[in-house]
């Protein structure tokens, strides 16, 4: 009971069940002020992309979250504990040092322009979401779509990109692309500042402005580990494909076409694109 309420006494029963219904009043209104401030905080300081990236994450199937370590045969059987952000992995580290020679003497040899059909230059590093990073002068990178992800899209309906000043996290939104009636998220493959706005058009999409102290790449993608990604997207691409009802293979001679929904306006391709660019 409280005060004002018929039958209401002052008792010390009663004041103990004051004490406690307002103290937990107290605490319930203090914990909601704190995790506003926090959420406030944390929408500035751009975590909600973050939040965003460990929920589409922790939605991807199995076959998308396999270790690049186990891509390049390094290991049976792996998947990502890190949400593909090899920085803060120690296994990656342990990895990278059990490298012999003859590995690092391997994926020199796989240097190639040409990777299974896919025009994929070795002067650059790439991201599991199909976008690339390629280093340029002054603390600055270039950063655009892969190949891969390029013939999968075909020609956007609209890009949406972000203003120049604008602050890029790793796996948070680069830009967007409108395609028939879905719109994409590209993640981004690297932290930095956008200097400098491109295109479909001019085959790359942003500059970014790293922080001036060497810009760690360490969850990107290189040389001897393009070709086994590259053959488990496509075996990823297959099974998305057949889970929408389309049985034959969409490439030619062994190659991604251009556009595939224009070949088999059809399927759904909203999950496919989703499924692909990690945006489940």
């Amino acid at each position: 009971m409280l005060p004002g309420v018929y039958g209401f006494t002052w008792n010390i029963g009663h004041l103990i069940f004051l004490g406690i219904f307002y103290t937990v009043v107290v605490v319930i209104a203090t914990t909601f002020v704190v995790c506003s401030l926090r959420a406030r905080k944390d929408l500035k300081a751009r975590k909600d992309e973050l939040i965003r990236w460990h929920l589409d994450f922790e939605d991807l199937p199995e076959a998308a979250r396999h270790c690049r370590h186990e891509l390049a045969g390094e290991v049976d059987y792996r998947l990502c504990p890190n949400e593909f952000d090899c920085r803060k992995c120690a296994q990656h580290r342990e990895f990278e040092a059990r490298k012999s020679a003859l590995a690092v003497a391997s994926n020199k040899a796989h240097g190639e322009e040409n990777t299974l059909g896919f025009d994929m230059p070795p002067d650059r590093m790439y991201h599991r979401g199909h976008t690339w990073v390629k280093p340029e002068a002054n603390d600055t990178v270039t950063i655009g779509l892969d190949d891969f992800g390029n013939r999968l899209l075909g020609k956007p309906d609209h890009v949406t990109l972000p203003e120049v000043g604008s602050k890029l996290q790793v796996n948070g939104t680069a830009w967007e692309i409108k395609k028939q009636n879905t719109t994409l998220r590209i993640l981004a493959p690297i932290d930095g500042e956008v200097i400098a706005t491109g295109g479909p058009e001019q085959e790359w999409y942003l500059k970014v402005k790293t922080n001036g102290n060497g810009v760690n790449t360490t969850h990107l993608l290189r040389n001897g580990e393009i070709q086994p990604w590259l053959l488990r997207e496509m075996e990823r691409l297959q099974l998305a494909l057949a889970q929408e009802g389309v049985g034959e293979s969409l490439a030619d001679g062994g190659v991604l076409v251009d556009d595939p929904a224009q070949q088999q306006p059809e399927v759904n391709w909203d999950a496919v694109w989703g499924e692909m660019f990690l945006e489940p």
